[in-house]
């Protein structure tokens, strides 16, 4: 009867649960980033078209969402908050894509370790307009109504491209809100919620949720056509629950 019970509950959520990917507005009522001020953003795009966003962690890699990949070959744009202004030597090739081991890519109404790593082909110079983030230690969790911020190129509410780096202030839900009001779609230990006037959408996907300095979540998912719904907040992959994998990756490969 509970497992009924339970995919009676998913069925119910499918019309509402949709990656930031399949929603067609972007950062909603957030403004411009002051240049270079979030100098590890990168933009992930497919023929010079902005499909994702992500970040660095060190010199040579990304995190960003599995669901961005589709097993197409991205391109890496640092150091561009506006990515009109854009050169060659921003644009750097994946040389390993390396979804979680655990990510389904044919199940895409359970995000579950919606998480990946990107190996650059080349080390990225880093200085003022292009660094890295720190990541949480490992499972370390971040309290309800941390103040905290989510950035990306996505549309923008009048479904316009945005060329221009938006960002908004968020706060951080208590987990089981978070899970009351997904369902079994929402992982309380490997998943964060946020509220705000303004947050995530299409685009955005892969881009941190930044608490502090630190980056603490990776952009997944939201409410189809609603990305800063009340009763289904955005979702993020919740770092910390990661750091074995990206220590061991990023040793290793």
């Amino acid at each position: 009867m509970t497992i009924i019970i339970s995919l009676l509950l998913l069925a119910s959520l499918l019309p509402h649960l949709t990656f930031t990917a399949h929603v067609n507005v972007g950062i909603v009522n957030g403004e411009e980033a002051r240049a270079h001020s979030r100098s590890y953003m990168v933009s992930l795009q497919k023929r010079g078209k902005h499909i994702c966003g992500g970040f660095l962690i060190y010199d040579q890699f990304v995190l960003t969402a599995a669901h961005c990949w589709k097993r197409r070959n991205l391109m890496v744009v640092v150091g561009a908050p506006d990515l009109r202004s854009s050169n060659s030597s921003d644009h750097i090739r994946v040389k390993y894509y390396i979804p979680h081991p655990k990510y389904e890519e044919k199940n895409p109404y359970q995000p579950y370790d919606d998480i990946m790593l990107l190996k650059l082909e080349k080390k990225v110079n880093l200085n003022n307009k292009v660094g890295v983030i720190p990541l949480p230690k490992e499972g370390e969790d971040v309290k309800a109504e941390t103040a905290c911020s989510v950035a990306g190129w996505g549309r923008l509410t009048d479904g316009s491209a945005s060329n221009l780096l938006m960002e908004a202030k968020v706060s951080i839900i208590n987990n089981n809100e978070c899970r009351k009001k997904w369902g079994p779609s929402y992982s309380v230990s490997q998943m964060i919620c946020v509220y705000g006037y303004g947050g995530s959408c299409h685009g955005d996907s892969g881009g941190p949720l930044v608490c502090g300095n630190t980056a603490v979540g990776v952009t997944i998912f939201s409410e189809l056509g609603h990305c800063n719904s009340p009763e289904h907040p955005n979702g993020y992959t919740k770092i910390s629950a990661y750091i074995q994998w990206i220590n061991k990756v990023t040793g290793n490969v």
